[in-house]
Order: C-alpha cells, then structure tokens, then sequence
C-alpha cells in the first residue's frame, strides 16, 4: 500500500462511513481496484482502524453529548447486541466475510433494493414537533442495536441498518440519524480496540504512518459529510441512496466480479 492508497481509502471511508451506502463495503471494493491484496491482514485491519478517523469527527462536533449520562446509558443499551455479536462471530466475520466481494456487492444490491422499498411504502413520520435522543427508549436502543448488529455482514451498511431500525420505531429522521452517528463511537472503537489487540504483530512504523495517514483524511472529510447529511435528510428521502447502491453493485457485478 502506499500513501495515495491510505488517502484514497481514507476519503471512501470520510464519505461513506455516515451514509447508508457501506463503508466496510467501498473500502474492500475501493482495495480491490487499487490492486491491494484484500485477503491480506494488514488490508483488513487498514479498513477498521481508519473508520476510527470517521468517528473521531463524531466526538469532536457531538462531545457535548458524551457528558450525558442519559444518553451514554442509551448508547451502551445500543451498543450491547452488536458487542456481543461481533466478539461471538470475530473470528469468522474476519476469515470469511471481510474482503469476500461476492457478499460485498451481493449487499448493496440487496441493500439499496430494501431501502427504495422501504421509502416507498412505509409510512411517513410526521416530525412537526422536535424529538430528542432522550426520547428515545432503553428498549429502543436496544433494538435499534439489534439492526446494527446486521451490518456486520460487510456491504449492508451500518448506517442504514440503525437508521431503517429507528424509523421502523416511529423516531424521526434527524433524531435517528443522530443517535446513528453517536452509537458508531462506542461500536467502531471497540471494533478498532479489539482488532488491534488481535492483530498489533502485522503493523510497524512504516505501516503506523499508513494508518495515521488513512485516520486523518477520514477524520476531516468526515466533518464535512455529517454536517451535509443532517442538512440533506430535512428534505430529501434516501431512495437516491439505493439507487446509487444498486448501480456500484451491478458496475461492480459486470465489470469485476
């Protein structure tokens, strides 16, 4: 990998990793244009321990939110499905799923399908009061985090997991699309923590500087995104989100797999 490739991938996941389109999912299809050996450990870590830059502009813009305790009780009911999950499956997610292109564009195709159907005909919340993360229930929470828990399915995306999940439970847009954004710190960082832990024998000071370059371009274009998106959901649907899945999936489909 060089250094190119780490911005590159770090700008896929500042964009992605907010958006209902799969970070994990662009981040293998991305490393397997650039040429890089996606089966390898390094790349795999490479696309976890950067998502981490994304998160990071999560802190920064929503600290405030941290220093409540409401809502940290609410994240940790969120977090616990996929922690749970995901500790169980590491072994597998990582051998079989991470870097498998077939289940990655097999995903979005699926994915995007599910999420112009869903805009389409389920009901439409009317959100003429203002609802806040409080609101939300511990029960919520936990089942919001039971769809996170779907993502780790690389391609389906975490975002829209959490924010299909939210809706289904008649919390508004903005408020989902918030709490989504928040319950990526606690999950990526324990994703992150626990894959170094695993895997700290694969890096050096050549592939720390690979990583610091990856987490710092996700880091900014990240704050970028999540203050577009909160504006872009006021007013927009996320049909042209699958759309845009279904058409990587089949570009993807035809001219690579």
């Amino acid at each position: 990998m060089t250094f190119i490739d780490a911005i590159i991938l770090g700008i896929i996941e500042g964009v992605a990793e907010f958006l209902p389109i799969s970070s994990t999912g662009h981040l293998i299809l991305a490393s397997h244009l650039l040429g890089l050996d996606i089966n390898s450990d390094f790349i795999k870590s490479f696309e976890i321990v950067i998502q981490m830059g994304a998160i990071a502009a999560v802190m920064v813009l929503y600290w405030r939110s941290f220093l409540s305790l409401s809502i940290l009780l609410r994240l940790l009911c969120g977090f616990l499905p996929t922690a749970i999950i995901g500790f169980t499956l590491y072994p597998f997610l990582k051998q079989y799923l991470l870097g498998n292109s077939i289940i990655v564009v097999s995903s979005l195709a699926v994915g995007g399908l599910f999420l112009i159907l869903f805009e389409l005909f389920y009901p439409k919340i009317k959100e003429d009061r203002e609802q806040k993360i409080t609101n939300i229930s511990y029960k919520q929470a936990f089942i919001i985090g039971l769809f996170q828990s779907i993502a780790l399915i690389p391609g389906i995306s975490r975002s829209a997991a959490t924010i299909v999940g939210g809706l289904i439970l008649g919390l508004q847009r903005v408020t989902i699309v918030e709490f989504s954004f928040l319950l990526a710190v606690p999950t990526m960082t324990a994703a992150t923590g626990y894959d170094i832990l695993k895997n700290y024998s694969i890096f050096s000071a050549d592939t720390a500087l690979l990583l610091i370059l990856g987490f710092s371009t996700a880091f900014f274009v990240a704050l970028l995104v999540i203050t577009t998106l909160l504006k872009f959901i006021k007013k927009h649907t996320f049909i042209p989100f699958g759309i845009y899945r279904l058409i990587l999936a089949t570009l993807f489909f035809i001219f690579i797999l």
